[in-house]
């Protein structure tokens, strides 16, 4: 039921222009925390609904030609001119089959490849830890931010958030102030509901409500097998390539989006006809971001460390459960990861059976008034904060990271790295001073195994390399209008 719940509420969110995968978990974790949800029901409904919000992104992206979030960019290359051809149904039912392939199928990866990897995390002292802290620094937001500069004063802003409250060895307050409200530290739920949901108000508010109108029609929905034999192979292909790109720590979906699109691209015949209405490139990009959203929860689950900006906010969600992911997870708490898979794979079967026969429903959904909705989701994240934590302070702070929120937006800083800094901040300061102590203040030691110095080189590389291949990740190709 939760699973079926989460799947409806992703799709819906996901298929709403602007709000992704991000915001709806954000959005939804209060909820999950006011109907008393223990630890696995919590990442089922959560993980249901990260899920059905890939999969929904798809809806807004063919209909409207607006992405519904940034992995989603790649299928209106092919998506709205096939729904401009009258084939909107055809489009909608395709991609959500490559969806499935590709969440499927990465959920097996996951299930072959966390427990591995969980292994070789034993391996990983303080000096590793931090050097993996600082990958995903360097590396989270690395493709999708447009300027590194901004990337890093965004995770330096996180982690100085991270500092606020009582030193964990010595009990001096730092940054507090004086109040007494600040002693705890700053929850993060307080600042992820802040920095994506109340952010959407403000943003909303500012464009004054423009709203955009669905321009073709949808049709019988009918299932194109036809379509389906032919992208079957590209949906493959696409999957292993996305699966690897999430993975990657900090590369997540839109990569595993766009390198699907043009690795598809760059060996079909007809190339010509990419951009104009190809199936396939409806279906490799939509195969390819689901995967990179399995994958992602590899090193989430394994090391702690988010693979992209969502399960920076499931990572929360974890901690918030006092549920600490690493290699132990693994073995303390089974419960936790086999439920979790279990319900990735009933949540993939069921969107499947959902986005067929009801996406007429969630094409509808696309005609609510935004200046309804919106508001309405705002009310109901102020609501479960509140329930949380009954303090009227944290509704204030809360309300103060959504203006944070819009003007990092005006200023295109990405809030992401803020977010990662406050989930991490803490751990990578501990990892820092006990090596620190193991070593007796040797710096070196932060490099003393090949493991860190792959760490540290991987982390530098992935810092420079998007500063040099920024104009290809991010361009999308020229197509035929």
């Amino acid at each position: 039921m939760l699973a079926v719940a989460g799947c409806f509420l992703g799709t819906v969110i996901g298929s709403l222009p602007g709000l992704g995968p991000s915001n709806g978990v954000a959005i939804l974790i209060p909820l999950a925390f006011s109907l008393g949800l223990d630890a696995t029901e919590s990442l089922v409904l959560m993980t249901s609904v990260y899920y059905g919000a890939m999969y929904g992104g798809r809806i807004s992206s063919i209909l409207l030609n607006i992405p519904g979030d940034e992995p989603a960019l790649m299928t209106t290359l092919d998506g709205y001119p096939m729904a401009k051809q009258g084939r909107a149904s055809d489009a909608l039912v395709l991609s959500g089959v490559a969806s499935f392939v590709g969440a499927f199928l990465a959920t097996i990866g996951l299930m072959l490849l966390a427990p591995i990897l969980a292994r070789v995390a034993y391996l990983f002292g303080p000096a590793e830890y931090f050097a993996l802290y600082l990958l995903a620094f360097c590396t989270l937001g690395g493709v999708s931010s447009k300027n590194q500069a901004k990337a890093a004063v965004a995770a330096m802003i996180g982690l100085g958030i991270a500092m606020i409250g009582l030193d964990n060895q010595t009990g001096i307050p730092r940054l507090t102030f004086g109040d007494m409200h600040l002693m705890d530290g700053i929850d993060f739920l307080v600042a992820i509901v802040g920095l994506f949901a109340v952010t959407e108000v403000f943003v909303f508010i500012e464009s004054h409500g423009k709203e955009s109108a669905i321009g073709v029609k949808l049709g019988k929905i009918t299932v194109p097998f036809r379509d389906i034999g032919k992208s079957f192979f590209a949906m493959l292909r696409a999957t292993a390539i996305g699966f690897i790109a999430g993975v990657l720590p900090g590369a997540g979906a839109s990569l595993g989006s766009f390198l699907a699109y043009m690795s598809e691209k760059s060996i079909a015949r007809d190339k010509d006809t990419f951009g104009t209405g190809n199936p396939r490139g409806v279906a490799a990009p939509e195969a390819g971001n689901n995967a990179a959203a399995g994958g992602a929860l590899v090193p989430m689950l394994t090391l702690g460390v988010p693979g992209s900006g969502t399960t920076a906010v499931l990572l929360a969600l974890l901690l918030t459960l006092n549920i600490t992911p690493g290699p132990l997870l693994f073995e303390e708490r089974p419960e936790v990861v086999w439920g979790l898979i279990a319900a990735l794979l009933i949540a993939n079967v069921v969107l499947l059976i959902m986005n067929v026969p009801l996406v007429r429903l969630f094409v509808k959904i696309l005609s609510v008034p935004a200046w309804l909705l919106l508001p309405g989701i705002t009310m109901i994240s102020f609501a479960g904060i509140y329930s949380l934590s009954g303090s009227s302070f944290d509704l204030l702070l809360m309300t103060g990271f959504g203006l944070l929120g819009y003007f990092m937006r005006k200023l295109n800083v990405p809030t992401v790295p803020i977010i990662l800094g406050i989930l991490l901040g803490k751990y990578m300061e501990d990892s820092l001073r006990r090596a620190m102590v193991i070593s007796n203040g040797d710096w070196t030691y932060l490099f003393s195994s090949e493991i860190a110095i792959g760490l540290w080189v991987a982390a530098i590389a992935g810092f420079v390399a998007p500063m040099f291949l920024r104009n290809l990740l991010t361009r999308p190709p020229r197509h035929k209008s």
